[in-house]
């Protein structure tokens, strides 16, 4: 389940023993067959693309905000704490599969436009751009249309703003659905789980990185504790006790 991490300097209300309540078994069906995927000259045309619009300069920085902070799946040279602007995170996508199911949909964060973002970026390695570049769109733009767009922004660091690539939403997409409640949010995020781990596993492991990197995000700290009530709220009424 992924759930033996270190534990953030703040006490976190929601706790790897919480994340445990909600995991179950769930068999990995593939691709949900309601959507549609890019192809392969689809994905090499995406990254032509970005590469022609790529900002002049030698180095190619990725901006995180989310788990491609502790799931980056990427080699990476150096990595830096970094503030965008123009998009805040937003537990707004839609999702019925990978943590959660058609059954039990969840929410996955993305970037949704307005406000900032304080996060992580990564610089890449230059001679592999390609393959790296591949990686990524098959990650975070899967589906056709996309859900995430994928933009060149300006990340302020202490070493002074560089150009990153960092993927936002696109609120055209098929499974945007805004700004719900919180109170909603963390239902969601409290009960949903796919093949790959639940929606709680996802906030708690944001959280505490971000926490670790010294990046504290009142929004997702006050949904942590709206979860882990929710989560013990759940399980009391099974019988259990957290």
């Amino acid at each position: 389940m992924g759930t033996d991490f270190q534990m953030a300097k703040r006490q976190m209300a929601l706790t790897a023993e919480h994340v445990a309540r909600v995991y179950k078994h769930v068999e990995n069906k593939g691709l949900d067959p309601i959507y549609a995927y890019h192809t392969d000259e689809e994905y090499q045309a995406l990254i032509d693309g970005l590469l022609a619009r790529r900002p002049e300069g030698n180095t190619f920085w990725l901006f995180a905000s989310g788990s491609l902070i502790w799931k980056p799946e990427m080699e990476y040279l150096e990595s830096r704490v970094a503030t965008i602007r123009g998009y805040h995170r937003s537990f707004c996508l839609y999702m019925r599969q990978w943590r959660a199911t058609p059954e039990q949909p969840g929410l996955m964060m993305a970037l949704d436009r307005g406000g900032q973002c304080k996060g992580v970026i990564f610089r890449l390695d230059h001679d592999n751009m390609e393959a790296q570049l591949r990686k990524l769109l098959e990650r975070e733009m899967r589906m056709r249309p996309s859900n995430n767009m994928a933009r060149w922004v300006t990340a302020q660091t202490e070493q002074g703003p560089v150009p990153a690539l960092a993927f936002v939403m696109n609120r055209k997409g098929p499974a945007y659905v805004g700004r719900l409640p919180m109170e909603e949010t963390a239902k969601m995020l409290a009960r949903a789980c796919g093949h790959i781990g639940s929606c709680a596993e996802y906030l708690f492991n944001t959280v505490t990185h971000l926490e670790e990197m010294g990046i504290h995000d009142r929004h997702l700290w006050h949904l942590q504790e709206l979860v882990a009530a929710q989560i013990a709220e759940d399980y009391a009424l099974e019988g259990g006790d957290l």
